[in-house]
């Protein structure tokens, strides 16, 4: 599963953070760095899918 999070990380970041830690806080703050600047979003989707 861990690969299809990754995958959705790259192509749409919130969806990948979502998928592993729900409407929480991190995922806010993904959707903020996305809408900012997309590659910040995907790195911050990397990481919290790689520390979880």
């Amino acid at each position: 599963m861990d690969i299809i999070k990754i995958i959705f990380a790259i192509i749409l970041p919130p969806i990948g953070v979502f998928l592993e830690v729900g409407l929480t806080g991190a995922f806010w703050l993904n959707l903020l760095l996305t809408i900012l600047g997309y590659i910040p979003g995907i790195i911050h989707a990397i990481w919290v899918i790689s520390k979880n």
